[in-house]
């Protein structure tokens, strides 16, 4: 490898994103012969980021590689899956699905797999607000919207936090499909040689195994970009969504990004299949 500029990685700040990439920025782990820019944004920017093929290393939501498969493969590695758990929609008064009809939804972002899971499992007309996903919140207990889809830790915290659920996305998915469902995703550019790309995929499953082993200095570090979250709720909320599947998604992984692409290739959501570009990481 005869690159030797920085190595731009984009995750967010949210507290699984940081915990997988605590040994990266501690240096427990490295790239040999690469300094890392670790570059922190939420999702959604990065979900825009990535159209532009600017970053070497990203995050993304899993909605979001049809539009960007052409720069990016993925890393079998630092998807962010779950099983029979997912974004939630919640409302301040109890509602049912039927009740969803007509209404304003607030969703976090256009790019993310929440919306899409969302067009895929709520077939009754419905409008799609677009918001950041920490004002999705304010904006159901102002009445802006009638319901909204609550992504990280409001997934764990909503029933304290004074919601009612009206669906569980996850849930639906793996009643539909009996996969997990993978909702982030890890990428690296195309522009980058194979040996390169191995070498990301083989640090960053490195960088997880470590922070599983060292959960609380990992926590430690995340929770310094959380949003006030309690250490034990970041836990939980981390063990969710940083687990076996993001150390190796595996052909059950692929088989689901196949899935959830095929369901909404059917639904017209998006025009094809793209090819799942999986770089291993065993």
């Amino acid at each position: 490898m005869t690159d030797r500029r920085p190595l731009s990685i984009g995750h967010s700040p949210d507290a699984d994103d940081a915990f997988m990439f605590y040994a990266l920025a501690h240096e427990h782990i490295t790239i040999p012969g690469r300094e890392i820019q670790h570059v922190m944004e939420d999702i959604e920017s990065l979900n825009n980021r990535a159209m532009t093929g600017d970053l070497d290393v990203t995050a993304i939501s899993a909605a979001q590689y049809p539009q960007i498969s052409d720069k990016y493969r993925i890393m079998a590695c630092g998807s962010s899956i779950g099983r029979n758990y997912g974004p939630v929609i919640v409302s301040k008064s109890e509602m049912s699905y039927a009740d969803l009809e007509g209404k304003k939804i607030g969703v976090p972002g256009e790019f993310t797999t929440s919306y899409l899971l969302l067009q895929i499992f709520v077939d009754i007309p419905f409008t799609p607000v677009f918001l950041d996903f920490d004002a999705v919140g304010p904006a159901v207990d102002d009445g802006s919207v009638d319901a909204g889809i609550l992504l990280h830790e409001g997934q764990i915290l909503y029933e304290q936090q004074g919601y009612h659920k009206v669906m569980d996305l996850g849930e639906e998915w793996f009643s539909a499909t009996n996969l997990p469902i993978p909702l982030g995703l890890d990428c690296v550019h195309r522009r980058m040689d194979g040996e390169e790309q191995l070498a990301v995929a083989k640090a960053l499953h490195d960088a997880i195994v470590y922070a599983r082993d060292n959960e609380d200095d990992a926590l430690d570090y995340a929770l310094q970009y959380g949003r006030g979250i309690e250490k034990e709720d970041a836990r939980k909320f981390v063990r969710m969504y940083v687990n076996q599947d993001t150390v190796d998604m595996g052909d059950e992984g692929r088989r689901a990004l196949e899935q959830l692409f095929g369901m909404a290739a059917e639904r017209g959501i998006i025009s094809e299949v793209p090819e799942i570009d999986l770089i291993p990481v065993s």
